[in-house]
């Protein structure tokens, strides 16, 4: 029983570690938005700056899991959350990528005024916030409804995402002078449906954690 309750306290601290990762990718895209809105450069240089923090967590869920497995040789059910919070990790790294590719583009892009106002990519941007937050709680609660409502969510971002892109290509015609800008928005758009598709398979593996089968929750 001592022996249980230790590995009990290892899984919470795993399910921590991944928490922390959730949040700091959280805060680093919602940076990533304010700074292009604002063409706070200073902030994009910052996310930039601060991206080996999320890379320094995702080792350490990585080695902090794959020790547990050696260690513990846990049965089936804890194998699964052990295995489910790497493949988390993975995902929720990448969304921190995103943020700083962002940051990327908005130096690029300066202080040039934007050829167009960025509502959709912002709409874009809380509806993924909102995604990450509530795929991160279906996780902690292993709560199946909630990681399929979290999914039906990608489809708003989906739907945002294929007519900021006909916009931008029509004004890519109409302005070609501001192409280079147009080009940068284009991949910030891309960035965030990525990030929302990674969010979903958070949700899908909700779904494999509970019911110990996959799930395709994008179609």
């Amino acid at each position: 029983m001592v022996v249980r309750g230790k590995f009990e306290d290892d899984l919470k601290e795993l399910q921590n570690k991944l928490v922390e990762l959730v949040k700091f990718a959280d805060n680093a895209l919602a940076l990533s938005i304010e700074a292009l809105e604002t063409h706070n450069i200073d902030l994009a240089l910052e996310i930039m700056d601060d991206d080996t923090k999320a890379d320094i967590l995702y080792e350490e869920i990585n080695e902090f899991a794959i020790l547990l497995i050696t260690k513990q040789q846990p049965v089936a059910i804890d194998l699964r959350r052990i295995i489910i919070a790497i493949k988390i990790a993975t995902d929720i790294e990448r969304i921190a990528d995103f943020a700083v590719n962002i940051a990327k583009s908005t130096i690029r892009i300066g202080q040039e005024q934007h050829v167009k106002p960025i509502i959709h990519l912002k709409k874009m941007y809380e509806i993924t916030a909102v995604m990450l937050k509530e795929g991160l709680d279906a996780y902690k609660e292993e709560n199946t409804q909630l990681a399929k409502k979290v999914a039906e969510m990608d489809d708003e971002v989906d739907s945002l995402y294929g007519e900021t892109i006909q916009e931008l290509l029509k004004l890519s015609g109409e302005k070609p002078e501001n192409l280079p800008q147009i080009s940068q928005l284009l991949f910030i758009c891309r960035f965030l449906e990525r990030a929302a598709d990674h969010i979903t398979n958070v949700a899908e593996y909700v779904f494999y954690l509970v019911k110990g089968k996959h799930y395709d929750l994008n179609n």
